[in-house]
C-alpha cells in the first residue's frame, strides 16, 4: 500500500537550457525532455485535438486567448475550506475524485516540512490528506518524476493538479504510462522562481518575513498577504518593490511561457477571470465530470467583462521592451502612485477583460525576451495563436520567426 503523502527520492535534475524542473529529466529516460518540453517544439493543435476533440476556434470568443473550452464560469465553494488559497476548488476535487473511487492516486504538491512556501510533490491515496496540500507554494517542483512511482506501483487511475509546463509533459508522454483513467486540473500559471528567491521577495514587502503564511496577486490590482496572527495586508501592484529584484529573478522559461492557461487541461482552475471569485475554464466531458462532483457545494455565476486593456498592453510591452534591452525604466513619482493605485481597481480592466489582458502582456513578453535572448528558438516555441494575439500590437513574425504552414 502506498503512504497518503508519498514522495520518492527523486535523480539529480538533467542540467539544460530552458527548463522548469518538470520532473521529465529526473526520469531514467531522461531524453524524453526532447518529446516533452513545451520550451523545445510544443504542438498545442494536436494535444488539443486529441484531449478536446478539436482544437481552438478563432471564431469563437476568446478560445485565441484562453484555449479551447465548452464554457467558462465564476465560482466558489460554499463554505470556503480552511487552509485553501482561494475557497479549496481543486483539492476538493482531488479529495472526492478519491473519496468515489474514481481514482487511485492525486498527484500535487504539498508543503515541505522544513518550508511552508517550497513545494514538495506527493502521490496523495487517502480522500482526508488533500486537505493538507491546500494553499500556494512557489518554486520548482518535478512533479512528473512521480509517473514512474506511478507505473512501478500499477497504478491506472490517477489524477494530476498541476502548473501548464507539467501538464504539458504529461500530455506528451501520456500513451506511455499504460494508464486507463486520467484527470488533469490545471491551474493558470505564468511567472515562477526559486523557492529561495521568493524568500528575498518576502524580505522586501514585510520586516517580519516568516510570519506571512498567505500571498495572493488579486485581480484587482493589489498583493493580499496574511499573517501568523491574524493580521492582513493590502499593497497595490504599483508599490511593490520589483526593481529591487535582480534580472534574473523570473527566469527565461516563465518569461516566455505561451501557456498561461493550462489549455491541454480538463478543467483549469484560476482567479484572473473571476472579479474576486475564482474562474473555471471546462474544455472537456472530463471537465464537466469534475465540477458534477462538486454538487450544490459549487455556486458559479457568468464572468464579467469590464474596461479596456489596449492601452494597459500597450504600456507594458513599452516597458518590457526598454527592460529586456537593459535601459533604465524611469521610476513613477511617489506622489503619483497613490492616485493611479486608486484608480486602478476602479477603472482598470476587469473579469475576462483582465484576463485578455495579462494574455496579451504575456505574449508580449514571450516574444520580446525570445527575440533579444535566444532568436533561434522563437520559430519552434511560439505558437500561431500567440502572434495572433499580438497582431493588434503591431508585434509581427519576422523572416524565420514563425514555421512554414503545413
Amino acid at each position: 500500500m502506498i503512504e497518503p503523502l508519498f514522495t520518492p527520492a527523486f535523480r539529480p535534475a538533467e542540467p539544460r537550457g530552458l527548463c522548469t524542473d518538470c520532473g521529465v529529466s529526473r526520469m531514467a529516460d531522461a531524453k524524453a525532455c526532447g518529446r516533452a518540453c513545451q520550451f523545445i517544439q510544443p504542438d498545442y493543435p494536436r494535444f488539443e485535438a486529441a484531449l478536446h476533440g478539436r482544437t481552438r476556434d478563432d471564431q469563437k470568443a476568446d478560445e485565441t486567448h484562453f484555449g479551447v473550452f465548452r464554457r467558462m464560469v465564476r465560482a466558489r465553494l460554499a463554505p470556503a475550506r480552511d487552509g485553501a488559497q482561494w475557497t479549496g476548488i481543486a483539492t476538493t476535487l482531488g479529495e472526492k475524485l478519491l473519496a468515489a473511487g474514481l481514482v487511485e492516486a492525486v498527484l500535487t504538491v504539498a508543503p515541505d516540512p522544513e518550508d511552508r512556501w517550497k513545494p514538495k510533490p506527493v502521490i496523495v491515496t487517502r480522500a482526508q490528506d488533500m486537505a493538507g496540500c491546500r494553499g500556494m507554494r512557489m518554486g520548482y517542483s518535478p512533479l512528473i518524476a512521480l509517473m514512474e512511482e506511478v507505473a512501478a506501483r500499477g497504478l491506472k487511475r490517477i489524477a494530476l493538479i498541476g502548473i501548464p509546463c507539467q501538464v504539458y509533459a504529461l500530455r506528451a508522454l501520456e500513451a506511455e504510462f499504460g494508464l486507463e483513467k486520467l484527470y488533469v486540473i490545471g491551474t493558470p500559471c505564468s511567472d515562477n522562481t526559486t523557492t529561495e528567491n521568493f524568500h528575498d521577495f518576502l524580505k522586501l514587502l514585510d520586516p517580519e518575513p516568516d510570519t506571512i503564511s498567505y500571498l495572493e496577486f488579486r485581480a484587482d490590482f493589489r498583493v493580499e498577504l496574511r499573517f501568523d496572527d491574524g493580521r492582513q495586508r493590502l499593497i497595490p501592484f504599483l508599490s511593490l518593490p520589483i526593481s529591487k529584484l535582480p534580472r534574473d529573478f523570473f527566469p527565461l522559461t516563465c518569461r516566455t511561457c505561451v501557456d498561461y492557461t493550462n489549455a491541454l487541461s480538463d478543467l483549469t482552475v484560476g482567479y484572473m477571470g473571476g472579479e474576486g471569485e475564482q474562474w473555471l475554464i471546462v474544455r472537456n466531458e472530463r471537465g464537466e465530470a469534475l465540477l458534477e462532483l462538486l454538487g450544490d457545494a459549487l455556486v458559479t455565476s457568468e464572468p464579467g467583462s469590464k474596461g479596456k486593456r489596449a492601452p494597459h498592453v500597450a504600456a507594458f510591452i513599452k516597458n518590457v521592451e526598454l527592460a529586456a534591452g537593459g535601459l533604465p525604466l524611469r521610476s513613477m513619482p511617489d506622489w503619483v502612485r497613490p492616485l493611479v493605485s486608486f484608480l486602478q481597481p476602479r477603472i482598470g480592466p476587469k473579469g475576462l477583460e483582465f484576463a485578455r489582458t495579462r494574455l496579451e502582456m504575456k505574449a508580449a513578453e514571450t516574444v520580446i525576451h525570445l527575440r533579444r535572448e535566444e532568436p533561434a528558438k522563437l520559430k519552434n516555441m511560439v505558437p500561431t495563436h500567440v502572434w495572433k494575439l499580438l497582431a493588434a500590437y503591431g508585434i509581427m513574425p519576422a523572416p524565420g520567426e514563425q514555421k512554414d504552414p503545413g
